[in-house]
């Protein structure tokens, strides 16, 4: 038995022991996991990765091999995450669980062989098959068809080299009785679309570059002519997700031209995610809006914003009872969408789980931003209200502006409605949001402090942070978080939580061209420039916190709020900060350290900052995070010590990825990179290291080449709350 399992029985007996042996009257005795009932062991089983479950733990005992191999713990079966698995175990695993796997997900084992893969076919009673980012060829995929006779559900990558010439008869007759289909395209093409004609789901995702890495332009004129063209009879949800760039647009409207002609009866799925600011016109899209209204069976809707007009969105939701609905940078479309809300305009609101409505009020900022481009709080109590079921909220992008009159009943605040969505578990918000308003007093102090330093009134503050205190720093808001109070309160269940600053743009190039299209002047906002330290340490209050992003936060100072947020809460799994004070220095630096020693169970680290120092002392404090796999720092003029690097990289062994965007030379980071993978690879096999300068030219090419799966999770600051589940990173 390897060290991570025996560690979970030996602590469970000690848990057990500890628990039902009081010393006065059961002194002698003693309770192992054995004489647990089964439903407890089982529930026990469901947290051991299956690798380790049939071949480590099931040869323990009898009991627990006959409760290993339960139909409970098999049928369903996730490799995705099992980093630590190399090519001999996934093949022996696959093995053992041949007779018994019925949903099998291996989505991002970009390190599997294909020979490995090829063991796929021995899983004869499979019908859910997941292998996305896996390196499958076309006469891999055309034998694995072949094998797996009940397939009903496919989910594999569409890249350069495939070719549907290569399936087989067989495999043919297989893609011809699947029910959904999930394809990611990195060249253009229609994959295996047209072999499925009883598809009732059809996830897409287009990653296609403008030009190849060799500066060749790529087009989809070769499509144009294809008579295989999709159908889409049966067709009831259909969702594509777009990355930046023409050929994807244009190769969307390829896969969407049937629709023109005909829409599918049964569809009642339609999300459609583009990118940037001038999304492609699609004639047909106030007719399909129409055709989705009828039916009253709608459950998920998201469109580009030029593709809708107020009164197609009235027709799609009336008389409809969505479950996800996106109206992301959809500015004209935001008085119909509250009134369609509120107003009877959707049959059954308490069905609704997801609401999107990033930068649905956005306009281009001035500093004469009117009352009618805010968020309203009265409003969102009323969707509150009637929306009482949705868990996932986005309302990045947009801005709200409390005004509070001191002597006086000030308006109720947009976090105090926000709290009475009391299901909430995911959560994305402006940065000024969460302000009680502009603190006048604090902007005085500031106008004053140059003449008491001129007159020698008062001492030039210290450089450094020698006397560093994390409960006493002040913060550049005001004391109060009222405001942010009222919303926990009554949030108590959120997981996820988003705080995103106007202004902010991560300096990775992928998303460059269209996310800065739209961001606004940082610092622009007073009532953003007012969220510091105080607003993060509130942030303790929330017991269920497990995934967290900062960013564009310049009132936060020296840090001390998050400090104060990582002693409480200790089962923080993914941090993500950026841009958090000056970009002109790192003055949080101290607590950022503290935290890091504060969060033993962080799984995935993001961090951007321009002059990040990753230092002997920085890896130190990463150290702690013992539970650490991704790790992902960007840094325009950031430095990095490869010394300290290969030390962490040593003593937290579960580090399957480390991308550092940083300052320094290219030889510099070709040569910690190499021997990183010279030194770890051979013990992780899913390793994945990317070390290069930021601003080289060539970067963009370098980040194509990393696994989509990681750089959507890890490398992106892009919010991911309330998309529907199939836009959401695969």
């Amino acid at each position: 038995m390897n060290e991570a399992v025996s560690g979970i029985v030996e602590g469970m007996d000690r848990q057990i022991e500890q628990a039902i042996c009081d010393k006065d009257t059961l002194s002698s005795a003693s309770v192992g996991m054995s004489d647990l009932s089964d439903e407890i062991l089982l529930c026990i089983l469901r947290n051991v990765p299956v690798c380790d479950l049939l071949t480590n733990v099931a040869n323990v005992c009898q009991k627990l091999h006959m409760l290993c191999y339960d139909k409970t713990l098999l049928t369903n079966v996730r490799l995705s995450e099992e980093y630590l698995a190399d090519d001999q175990l996934v093949r022996h695993t696959l093995k053992l669980l041949a007779n018994h796997v019925q949903s099998l997900n291996l989505n991002s084992c970009y390190w599997l062989s294909g020979s490995t893969l090829e063991q796929l076919a021995r899983c004869r009673g499979v019908t859910h098959l997941d292998v996305t980012g896996c390196r499958l060829t076309s006469l891999c995929l055309s034998r694995l068809l072949s094998s797996l006779s009940s397939l009903r559900s496919l989910a594999f990558d569409v890249r350069p080299c495939f070719n549907s010439a290569l399936l087989s008869s067989e495999a043919v007759d297989s893609l011809n009785r699947l029910k959904e289909l999930r394809q990611t395209l990195f060249t253009p093409s229609y994959g295996v679309v047209p072999c499925c004609a009883q598809l009732r789901k059809l996830m897409l995702q287009f990653d296609i570059s403008d030009v190849t890495r060799e500066g060749v332009g790529v087009c989809c004129q070769l499509m144009v002519g294809q008579s295989s063209v999709p159908h889409y009879e049966q067709l009831e949800e259909f969702t594509a997700r777009l990355a930046p760039g023409e050929v994807n647009q244009t190769l969307l409207l390829l896969y969407l031209a049937v629709f023109s002609v005909h829409i599918p009866k049964h569809l009642r799925v339609f999300l459609v995610s583009i990118p940037g600011p001038n999304p492609a016109h699609w004639p047909a899209a106030p007719s399909l809006a129409q055709s989705l209204g009828r039916r009253g069976d709608l459950m998920a809707l998201q469109l580009p914003r030029t593709w809708l007009d107020p009164m197609s969105l009235k027709r799609a939701l009336e008389g409809n009872s969505p479950k996800h609905l996106s109206f992301s940078r959809c500015p004209a479309l935001w008085p119909q969408v509250f009134q369609s809300l509120l107003n009877g305009g959707v049959r059954d609101a308490t069905q609704l789980i997801s609401l999107n409505l990033s930068g649905i009020n956005h306009v281009p900022y001035s500093e004469s931003r009117s009352v009618e481009d805010q968020l309203v709080a009265e409003t969102m109590c009323q969707v509150a209200t009637a929306c009482s079921n949705v868990k996932h909220l986005n309302l990045m992008h947009t801005h709200y502006h409390h005004e509070c009159s001191p002597g006086l009943d000030g308006e109720t605040h947009l976090c105090a409605s926000l709290g009475r969505f009391k299901h909430l578990r995911s959560l994305t918000l402006p940065a000024c949001a969460l302000s009680d308003g502009v603190n006048m007093n604090h902007i005085s102090a500031r106008n004053l402090a140059p003449s008491l330093l001129f007159q020698g009134l008062k001492k030039a503050p210290r450089v450094g942070l020698q006397n560093y205190k994390p409960d006493s720093e002040p913060s550049l808001a005001g004391d109060s978080t009222s405001g942010l109070s009222s919303l926990i309160d009554g949030c108590q269940s959120l997981e996820t939580f988003e705080l995103i600053g106007p202004g902010f743009a991560s300096a990775l190039p992928r998303l460059e061209p269209c996310t800065r299209a739209s961001v606004e002047p940082r610092g622009m906002c007073a009532w953003a420039r007012g969220v510091g330290d105080a607003h993060l340490a509130a942030l303790e209050s929330l017991p269920r916190l497990r995934r967290l992003t900062l960013a564009g936060l310049p009132g936060v100072l020296r840090g001390t709020g998050l400090v104060q947020l990582s002693r409480q809460c200790r089962d923080l799994r993914v941090l993500s900060l950026a841009n958090l004070g000056s970009l002109k220095t790192m003055n949080y630096t101290a607590a950022l350290l503290e935290t890091l020693t504060q969060c033993t169970q962080l799984q995935e680290l993001r961090l951007e900052q321009p002059y990040l120092n990753a230092n002997a002392s920085f890896f130190e404090a990463l150290s702690s995070c013992s539970c650490l796999q991704r790790l992902c720092l960007i840094s325009r003029s950031g430095t990095f010590d490869p010394s300290a690097t290969e030390t962490f990289m040593e003593r937290c062994c579960q580090v399957v990825m480390c991308h550092m965007f940083m300052g320094g030379t290219l030889v510099a980071c070709r040569t910690l990179q190499k021997s990183l993978l010279d030194r770890f690879s051979i013990e992780r096999s899913a390793l994945s290291v990317v070390i290069y300068p930021l601003q080289h030219e060539d970067l963009p090419s370098v980040i194509r080449g990393i696994p989509l799966t990681l750089l959507d999770r890890i490398t992106l600051f892009q919010s991911h709350v309330a998309q529907p589940p199939h836009l959401s990173p695969m």
